[in-house]
């Protein structure tokens, strides 16, 4: 057995058709040598495998074990190739910078990964592995890279990246890979136009004959005329004589947006706490809560009397600063850090709380939450969100089928 005094480095990659056994048959040849195994990286792609092993040699057991090697890979019907590695100074307390960038698309063509790697390239940023995690086709790419010039570059990376694939069908996400990347605890998500199709005040206004009047409000604050609140409080008072019946059956029955029941099904199975924090109303939010198992449901109370709508609003209002302040307040509660949390939305009012969250994410949003937020998703379901945290497809269709 070598006493770790070996004088050579030696990587030897195999490859060739992958079946069980092989990996123990080459790793014995290296334990009957004397030899330390330092490193071993192995994949396998379309039934072909690619197995790397960084072997410390004796330089008098140099020719016996790589001798040996190559003859049982031959017999197993494999190419072997090795390499004499130069020595470098250890990095051990010099971790770099790490980045996960996921893309996401219909198709993943060939000129998306020339432009993904070509920027990364550019920020001599270096790619350690690349794993795909869709089924069915190259749908998702995970491509895990390592930082070199020892700074953070997390959204000049992300803008860059967003640049150079702005004409391709794909989404990008750019996050730093650490363990709380891959640990997240809490999703909280806006509800309309994020986890329903619709928006609900609009909704009301058609079946009280005043959607042209709401939609009014809502341009004039768009166009910054009006704050959140003064405009909710005028488009509500609108609403003023509504019956609460045809109110309660818009609330049971409303149209969840692709991917959203797959999404909490999956979140649930894992452990997730799961919330909406709504700028909405209440009677939606809460039936949603009872339908997809939520854990939390914050939006604003509509006030009744005699079965009708008043026109007002009853308790605090949820703002665009309040929406982050309950995230806080959740994540508190739950004792979870706020580098944990996930927030999912579509317009200006999620901002403070997409900011707030550990990752922000802006789903089919307007340009302006998509530059602010940390990644957008801007095709397909909620569920693609799943790629983005690191979950392969056929681990999803595992749970759902479980579920």
């Amino acid at each position: 057995m070598s006493n770790g005094s070996e004088n050579q480095r030696v990587l030897v990659t195999v490859t060739g058709t992958d079946s069980p056994g092989i990996t123990a048959a080459l790793a014995q040849v290296v334990a009957e040598r004397g030899s330390r195994l330092l490193d071993i990286e192995q994949v396998r792609v379309h039934g072909q495998l690619i197995l790397a092993l960084l072997l410390g040699i004796d330089s008098s057991q140099n020719e016996p074990v790589l001798k040996d090697l190559l003859f049982k890979a031959k017999s197993l019907g494999l190419d072997l190739e090795f390499k004499v590695m130069e020595r470098v100074a250890s990095t051990a307390h010099a971790q770099p910078k790490r980045y996960a960038i996921t893309a996401v698309a219909d198709v993943i063509e060939a000129i998306a990964v020339q432009r993904v790697a070509q920027v990364l390239a550019e920020f001599k940023v270096n790619i350690e592995t690349i794993k795909q995690l869709s089924d069915g086709g190259l749908g998702c790419l995970e491509v895990i890279a390592a930082e070199t010039a020892g700074v953070e570059r997390t959204m000049d990376l992300r803008r860059r990246l967003l640049q150079a694939t702005a004409d391709l069908d794909i989404d990008l996400a750019v996050e730093s890979e650490s363990f709380l990347r891959r640990n997240k605890r809490l999703v909280v998500m806006d509800m309309d136009s994020t986890l329903i199709r619709i928006e609900v005040i609009d909704e009301l206004a058609r079946m009280h004959g005043v959607v042209e009047q709401v939609s009014g409000i809502t341009a004039r604050a768009m166009a910054g005329e009006l704050d959140f609140e003064k405009s909710l409080r005028e488009r509500v008072a609108l609403l003023r004589g509504l019956e609460l019946d045809k109110v309660m059956r818009l609330a049971n029955d409303l149209p969840l947006t692709d991917g959203a029941d797959d999404l909490l099904r999956v979140l649930k199975t894992l452990g997730y706490k799961t919330g909406v924090i709504s700028g909405g109303f209440s009677l939606a939010a809460d039936a949603l809560k009872d339908v997809l198992g939520l854990d939390y449901a914050y939006a604003n109370t509509l006030a009744t009397a005699e079965g009708r709508l008043t026109g007002e609003l009853a308790g605090p209002i949820v703002t665009p600063q309040r929406k982050a302040d309950l995230l806080d307040t959740i994540a508190m509660g739950e004792g979870i850090d706020l580098e944990q949390t996930i927030a999912i939305g579509d317009g200006a009012n999620d901002m403070a709380m997409l900011e707030r969250a550990g990752l922000g994410i802006a789903f089919h949003a307007k340009a302006s939450l998509k530059a602010a937020a940390d990644t957008a998703v801007s095709r397909g379901g909620l569920d693609r969100i799943l790629f983005l945290l690191g979950i392969h497809a056929r681990d999803v269709d595992a749970i759902l089928k479980r579920a």
